[in-house]
């Protein structure tokens, strides 16, 4: 019986409804349930300031179950962190206003550092220990008595938080991450074998197309870690995972490397050519023979990410973050609170321990964004709009009403339509709705019995616009990191890295462990020069480095095979012509291991393939990838 393949694909097709696909709706319903719960048990237990629990959902709600729980552990911690850190601040220096100001920049600092040198959920962990102690600190500063039931009644808050968005999730069935995960590894995979066909096929390798898929796959790195928690296989499917990407990186350096080679037609005209075409003709084989095989090992491991089990093989994906960049980003975010704080002391402001503490906030938080002045922007933006929508909600929807049945149905439109915006593919405007959303119900903040007291309203919208146009204008007097000083001193260090290669050091990661972190490095060049006139430029240095870097591990490891036996000299001849970083030599060693090796029927083709790439890497023009295979590299 033929089947009407219109109806099938259309019955195949996601609901849609007002332009949001049915899983957004549902993300926006469990975002406002989990609210509305969290709200509720903080009145049944009279907290202190049970809007903290629905600022939590807004907070730590996202689309699936795995990503939620994983956000809300590391709140959960970063908070205990954060409550020792301020009883610990307001004890010892409670009695200087102004020696506790320059403290509590210093733990800015620390921790906008170390959110620096961490990713994901784990930097934002970091980022909110800073502003557990302003939220805390600095609020009582003219009270420290109240730092440690401040911060206990925070706690308990949050910890509402957090099992409200944990009991909706399971009670709603919220999607596991996993699925999604395998479905962006799985079009990952296809674009490094769409270019793996096109190089066997002899078309043009773009090294740009190849830097982006590089990129695309370090930047899962974050989001993996969600995976261990979301059920008893989260360990296996997070190695599975893990593993992928190493080898999806793998396979698209092997037919990069497959595309630097010359064409046999070019090497076969003299003598020395013909030997030329020897070791290249090894490289080739041994290339196409091994982008089989790590093809077939990423369908492997994408199969026990979608299985729940472990990989045949396990890979470690190693994580590049840079000292130097952490360490400027946390002088520059004290420097902005110091800042930001030098004039209120100046002013002699009343009452502005919130706008103190809110500032601190937005400058911790702007520090775990690609651009920091960017982030501030939208919470300039967003500050308005969500006074106006507290102001709405307070004097126009709620006007006087104590009832809960009220206060859910007039949350329900605005916390809804946040939630979609925050489902949105556009990362400004998913940005954006999130902060809305937090902003709106930090400033109507719901309480029991509600505050209607309309000069205490208009002093909060004050001071919150002022405290985001307060850290936009220290911004601007020191501007954060700009993107081309990020990229030189990217860009510096794997030239330093290169300059003291040490083959003993590099033994401590396996050449395609090591080939993921710094693919993790060129994922932050790439999505720092973004727009950038000189991206081509940029993108051929930072190429140029990992090819470079890859050839040495590849040839240390492959080397280290040969160390003993009838092979030693000439593998001591090729560690010598390594370190001089001469690409003839290096070509000259691989030949003369190529005869040895046939005299003493050895195999010695991998070291060879490597030695051939190390010659091409380190040749006169030091440029691996060429654009055409027709072209000498």
């Amino acid at each position: 019986m033929p089947v009407n393949t219109t109806s099938a694909a259309a019955g195949s097709r996601p609901l849609v409804f007002a332009g949001f696909p049915g899983s957004s709706w549902a993300f926006a319903l469990r975002v406002w349930l989990a609210t509305l719960l969290a709200l509720y048990v903080s009145f049944w237990l009279e907290l202190e300031s049970p809007y903290s629990a629905a600022l939590t959902v807004g907070i730590v709600a996202l689309p699936t179950r795995a990503q939620g729980i994983e956000k809300a552990a590391y709140r959960l911690l970063a908070t205990a962190t954060g409550v020792v850190a301020s009883i610990a601040i307001a004890g010892i220096f409670s009695q200087a206003g102004g020696l506790l100001l320059a403290v509590f920049s210093v733990w800015i600092g620390l921790c906008v550092y170390v959110a620096g040198m961490l990713d994901g959920n784990r930097a934002y962990a970091a980022i909110l220990s800073c502003t557990t102690v302003a939220l805390i600190v600095i609020e009582q500063i003219d009270s420290p008595l109240l730092v440690f039931p401040t911060g206990v009644a925070r706690g308990a808050a949050i910890a509402i938080g957090v099992l409200a968005v944990a009991v909706v999730n399971e009670l709603l069935s919220a999607p596991d991450y996993h699925p999604v995960l395998a479905s962006r590894l799985e079009a990952l995979h296809r674009r490094v074998t769409e270019f793996a066909q096109g190089v066997l096929r002899c078309e043009d390798a773009s090294e740009t197309a190849a830097a982006n898929m590089l990129s695309d796959i370090a930047a899962l790195h974050p989001e993996i870690a969600s995976l261990t928690i979301e059920s008893i296989s989260g360990t296996a499917r997070t190695a599975a995972a893990r593993s992928a990407m190493v080898d999806l990186v793998g396979e698209l350096t092997l037919a990069r490397w497959l595309a630097a080679l010359p064409p046999v037609s070019t090497t076969e005209r003299n003598d020395r050519d013909h030997d030329v075409s020897g070791v290249t003709t090894i490289c080739r084989t041994f290339l196409m023979s091994q982008i089989i095989r790590r093809n077939q090992d990423v369908r492997d491991s994408l199969e026990a990410l979608r299985d729940g089990t472990h990989p045949h093989r396990r890979w470690r994906a190693p994580l590049y973050r840079s000292r130097r960049l952490a360490a400027e980003g946390a002088v520059r975010a004290a420097i902005h609170f110091m800042l930001i704080a030098f004039i209120f002391v100046i002013a002699g402001w009343p009452t502005t321990e919130l706008c103190l503490a809110l500032a601190a906030v937005i400058i911790g938080l702007s520090a775990t964004a690609q651009d920091p002045r960017t982030f501030t922007t939208q919470a300039v933006f967003a500050m308005p709009i969500a006074c106006l929508l507290g102001g709405i909600l307070r004097y126009l929807v709620f006007n006087g009403v104590s009832e809960f049945q009220l206060l859910a149905i007039g949350l329900a439109p605005i916390v809804i339509c946040l939630a979609l915006l925050m489902t949105m593919p556009s990362r400004v405007l998913s940005s954006l709705g999130r902060l809305i959303l937090v902003f709106t119900i930090a400033v109507l903040a719901p309480g029991n019995p509600q505050s209607y007291d309309p000069e205490v309203f208009v002093v909060t919208c004050l001071f919150v616009q002022l405290s985001s146009v307060l850290v936009f204008a220290a911004q601007m007097l020191l501007a954060p990191l700009s993107g081309d000083r990020r990229i030189r001193l990217l860009l510096a260090e794997a030239n330093r890295e290169l300059s003291r290669f040490n083959a003993r050091r590099a033994r401590q990661l396996a050449p395609e462990e090591a080939a993921f972190r710094d693919a993790a490095r060129l994922e932050q060049i790439m999505m720092t020069s973004g727009g950038s006139a000189a991206t081509d430029r940029i993108v051929a240095e930072a190429m140029r480095r990992f090819d470079q870097a890859m050839a040495l591990r590849r040839c240390c490891a492959e080397l280290d095979r040969l160390a003993e036996g009838p092979l030693a000299a000439s593998v001591r001849a090729a560690r010598a012509a390594l370190a001089l970083r001469d690409g003839s030599a290096i070509l000259t060693t691989a030949e003369v291991l190529r005869q040895l090796a046939a005299q003493s029927n050895q195999s010695a083709d991998p070291v060879i393939a490597a030695l051939v790439l190390a010659s091409l890497a380190f040749g006169p023009s030091q440029i691996l990838l060429v654009s055409s295979r027709g072209k000498q590299p």
